[in-house]
């Protein structure tokens, strides 16, 4: 049955991201310039301004929201008795928690359709070195993370493995300075010519996003690679999952990420011992994953020593 709900669009992104110009451009699309009653929520002012006499041509009403304190049920119910809207554009400012929106009830009529984070891609190593936290909980709440302003000497690729480590079912798109979409290919450091893909310590993060984007260059492979066995009676018999830690943001938000390994000597490792695992990929069924995932089939499970840097990192 079609969603009846009035859409609320979030846009969130730091300041001078491209949030405004995002919406400025969607808004002039033929299939939003329709006429729709759009009530456009605004909580902060960037670079860019908005024409309050193209939006009022396009039936939109601009509700300017000053302080985070604002931003509550009440204001939302009396945005919707007032403008009685049939759409809704919310412009976040990026510099106010995410929790704020994480607990915002909205009106019961209305229903968030899609989330999209915006980032400056000349900015964004300032902003991850800086406000990497900030950064991760906006881009797990997304649908979309949108990168505009690259260039082909941005390390396009090694954004999108960031993103997907902290969000897997997001969209990513990237747009040059003119607003045209750009390719990113995926640049790996080993050759899936080969049948026997042998990991260096540093390739864990790149393999373990890789083959979830694309299982099918995996599947049938066998794959070499260090990590360390957590192993748990909640998982099934004869099975444990070899993986590395790794840092999503910080150190304070470090997650161990593996897949499910059959091994029927399971029992004899030892939780968190470091082991080189050899072992067939395959892409199959699992009830820990609750639907489809990377199967490993261990070939040998051997004992090794910890890599120099135990932490994956997935720039």
């Amino acid at each position: 049955m079609p969603d009846s709900r009035i859409p609320l669009y979030l846009i969130t992104g730091f300041l001078d991201s491209g949030k405004t110009t995002l919406l400025i451009d969607t808004l002039n699309m033929d299939y939003f310039n329709d006429g729709q009653r759009t009530v456009l929520i605004r909580c902060e002012d960037g670079e860019e301004e908005y024409d309050q006499e193209k939006l009022s041509k396009r039936n939109c009403r601009l509700v300017p929201v000053e302080d985070q304190s604002q931003l509550t049920r009440d204001f939302l119910d009396e945005v919707e008795r007032r403008y009685q809207p049939e759409r809704v554009l919310l412009e976040y400012n990026g510099m106010w928690p995410i929790q704020i929106l994480r607990d915002l009830k909205l009106p019961r009529e209305w229903g968030l359709y899609q989330a999209i984070h915006v980032i400056d891609a000349t900015t964004f190593e300032m902003y991850r070195t800086n406000m990497q936290s900030m950064i991760v909980d906006q881009v797990s709440e997304a649908d979309m993370v949108l990168f505009n302003r690259c260039t082909p000497d941005m390390p396009l690729s090694g954004w999108k493995r960031s993103i997907r480590a902290v969000n897997r079912m997001c969209e990513i798109v990237f747009e040059d300075e003119r607003g045209e979409e750009l390719e990113v290919e995926d640049i790996l450091p080993y050759s899936l010519d080969s049948d026997h893909l042998e990991l260096e310590d540093d390739d864990y993060g790149i393999w373990y996003i890789d083959i979830q984007d694309h299982p099918e260059r995996y599947e049938g492979k066998t794959v070499t690679f260090k990590a360390q066995a957590m192993t748990s009676m909640k998982l099934p018999k004869g099975t444990f999952i070899p993986g590395r830690n790794a840092m999503t943001c910080c150190v304070d938000d470090i997650r161990f990420f593996g897949f499910l390994c059959k091994y029927d000597r399971s029992r004899s490792l030892r939780k968190g011992e470091w082991v080189t695992v050899t072992a067939q990929i395959r892409w199959e069924h699992a009830a820990v994953y609750e639907g489809e995932g990377v199967v490993l089939y261990a070939q040998t499970v051997e004992k090794a020593e910890p890599p120099k840097d135990p932490l994956v990192y997935f720039r």
